[in-house]
């Protein structure tokens, strides 16, 4: 069946090879987007694991200095443009609706951007973005930025009047606003004010206590807002020891129980994470997962977890 990943960091590890070989004479990139194994969603390991559409974002680490931050996003942009859409049979999602038009031997590739630090307080740099195809916007990482507080900052404010701009132009732009690193202020401002919401990885928080999952209430709320829960395979977030794909179907058992049934998808997050759960450590391992899920839960509820919620959801 055919996966729909909401979130994966390709691109920073592009982007970053593209900076350590530039300007050496002679000496070739090391990694290459079709199969390079450091790669964990290369295009071989996304057609072995029927990736269907992968969401690529832009992240910039927090130390970065800010007045290098909107280069180094550009130059994420540069790499899903120059090394992810040309590979064959690729196609750029410019709307979701597209991800209706793929072919049968064709992929899709959605940008994204996780956390407004690149913009600074330019919403034109914003509005840039929106135009070079991002489609999903984180508006924090773990730290705090001119928009909002992430998950790891202690301050605990919601939106800043630049952060309820950028989720007007969000909007404007039926772009996706994406809570998965929002602490509890912020998410309940983008609740009451966004009109697409959904968090691209994240997990229970009554399953495994990490600040980067979702109470129960947020999920619930998520739910009523018609937005979604993707499963994140980071094991921080799932939880403690040596992590096999039973410990991840624990969280979606829970996200069912609270009536999210309909609105539960996949996010990965490969490419960002440091350690694996056994027998899911790249996109070609996909089938191991929705094989699990498929004996647990059914064909049905495999079909929609793995696309058809998101496709329901978003894509109409």
């Amino acid at each position: 069946m055919n996966i729909i990943d909401t979130h994966c960091d390709a691109l920073l590890k592009l982007q970053s090879d593209q900076r350590s070989t530039h300007g050496n004479y002679g000496r070739k990139r090391n990694l290459n987007y079709l199969d390079s194994k450091e790669i964990d969603t290369n295009m071989k390991r996304r057609i072995e694991g029927n990736v269907k559409v992968q969401f690529y974002a832009i992240f910039i680490s927090p130390t970065i200095p800010d007045n290098e931050k909107w280069q180094h996003a550009l130059e994420q942009v540069d790499a899903f443009y120059n090394e992810v859409l040309t590979m064959d049979k690729m196609v750029h999602i410019k709307k979701l609706s597209d991800i209706n038009n793929l072919k049968e031997d064709e992929y899709g590739a959605v940008l994204t951007l996780e956390g407004a630090d690149a913009i600074g307080n330019d919403l034109m740099k914003l509005r840039t973005l929106f135009r070079l195809g991002v489609l999903s916007v984180g508006l924090v990482w773990n730290n705090a930025n001119l928009v909002a507080d992430g998950v790891g900052e202690t301050r605990g404010t919601g939106l800043s009047k630049l952060g309820n701009q950028v989720v007007e132009e969000c909007n404007k732009h039926d772009v996706l606003i994406d809570v998965s690193h929002l602490n509890v202020h912020g998410f309940e401002d983008v609740i009451e004010k966004g009109k697409h919401v959904f968090a691209s990885h994240s997990n229970s928080r009554t399953i495994m206590d990490h600040p980067r999952n979702l109470y129960d209430e947020q999920i619930i709320k998520l739910v009523q807002k018609g937005g979604m829960v993707n499963i994140v395979f980071c094991p921080a977030f799932v939880g403690e020891g040596n992590l096999v794909i039973d410990d991840l179907l624990t969280h979606i058992d829970k996200i069912r129980e609270l009536g999210a049934e309909k609105h539960i998808g996949l996010g990965s997050d490969f490419d960002g994470i440091p350690n694996f759960v056994a027998d899911l450590e790249d996109s070609g391992d996909y089938p191991n997962l929705m094989s699990a899920i498929e004996v647990r839960y059914g064909k049905d509820f495999a079909e929609d977890i793995a696309s058809r919620n998101f496709i329901n959801n978003f894509c109409s």
